[in-house]
């Protein structure tokens, strides 16, 4: 009765090996245990060389053993499994992925499809015939709307800790240094990851605490993840948190703005309103705009940005279900 589960374990693991073998480069076993630990299969290393050594006599795959470690690949022209392949348009989605989600994923994962993600950069080379899906990794960027910063520096092995507590719900124990040289040793509780412009704020509460901080990760000076869980706060939603102005220096609190601003200015915000809610009068040489929007310390910075251009401005706290 337990040769059953046996097989299927071992099979497991056999197609997780032979789906991350790539073509056109070697993998060690090292690298292969590390991607399956990752990827939350933690197998011994011995394990892992057992199944590739089963492998190579059964599919073709070359094992090259003129350095240490050894080197695993599809051989030139194998056919390789009969699974589902990556596609030329699944390549360029996975291309991309890896170009603008590196910082949004935890990094276990990251590394965990560092295979895919190579798969996927092959399929689509100078010596593929995807022209097109190659030709249009040069067709589409994303643009800053504000003068482009280069991102600050993270120290070596923040984001991983940071990133991989986070995924796993488990206390993260930090030292972090605030905007004024402060330096703070602490364990916090990870709720969220943002990427404002250059900078990743970490969303986490503080021990004893009901209320959410953020933290900019170039101020961690060290992290650790621990092996404490928890259960993530039901009432915590980082969208909400985001349309509340907290990455925007806000407290939650939504006021009614007004203010002029020249039609030369201002025409911007007749295609892209403040608010769902926003009114537009059109005076001689401007507009009134009217629009409900969260009180931030960005909302104020946008607009002393107009300068002269905007005049008579005015806000007015919003009443909620009656009560101010």
């Amino acid at each position: 009765m337990r040769r059953r589960p046996d097989t299927l374990e071992t099979l497991s693991i056999a197609l997780e090996l032979l789906r991350r073998i790539p073509r056109g480069r070697k993998i060690s076993a090292a690298e292969l245990h590390t991607q399956l630990s990752d990827a939350g299969l933690a197998r011994d290393i011995r394990t892992i060389q057992r199944q590739l050594e089963m492998l190579t006599r059964k599919f073709d795959i070359e094992r090259d053993e003129r350095t240490s470690p050894y080197g695993y690949r599809w051989k030139e022209l194998a056919k390789g499994m009969t699974l589902p392949s990556l596609t030329e348009q699944e390549s360029l989605l996975l291309t991309l992925a890896e170009q603008h989600l590196n910082n949004l994923l935890p990094a276990n994962l990251m590394k965990s499809m560092s295979s895919f993600f190579a798969q996927a950069r092959s399929n689509i080379g100078p010596h593929t015939n995807a022209k097109r899906e190659r030709e249009w990794l040069a067709k589409v960027r994303v643009v800053s709307e504000t003068q482009p910063l280069l991102p600050p520096k993270i120290r070596p092995g923040v984001f991983d800790e940071v990133s991989n507590a986070l995924y796993a719900n488990r206390w993260l124990a930090l030292d972090y240094r605030n905007a004024s040289g402060k330096d703070t040793q602490t364990e916090v509780m990870p709720l969220g990851l943002a990427q404002q412009g250059p900078r990743l704020y970490l969303v986490c509460r503080f021990p004893g605490y009901d209320n959410e901080r953020s933290l900019a990760l170039h101020r961690i000076t060290s992290a650790r993840g621990t092996s404490r869980s928890f259960d993530r706060p039901k009432e915590f939603d980082l969208r909400k948190y985001d349309d509340d102005g907290r990455f925007g220096f806000g407290e939650g609190e939504r006021i009614r703005l007004t203010f002029r601003i020249t039609k030369a200015a201002g025409r911007h915000l007749l295609e892209s309103p403040l608010s769902t809610d926003q009114q537009v009068v059109e005076l001689e040489d401007q507009f009134e705009i009217s629009a409900t929007v969260v009180d931030t310390e960005r909302l104020q910075w946008w607009l002393r940005g107009f300068g002269e251009h905007v005049t008579q401005v005015s806000a007015v706290r919003k009443v909620l279900c009656g009560k101010s």
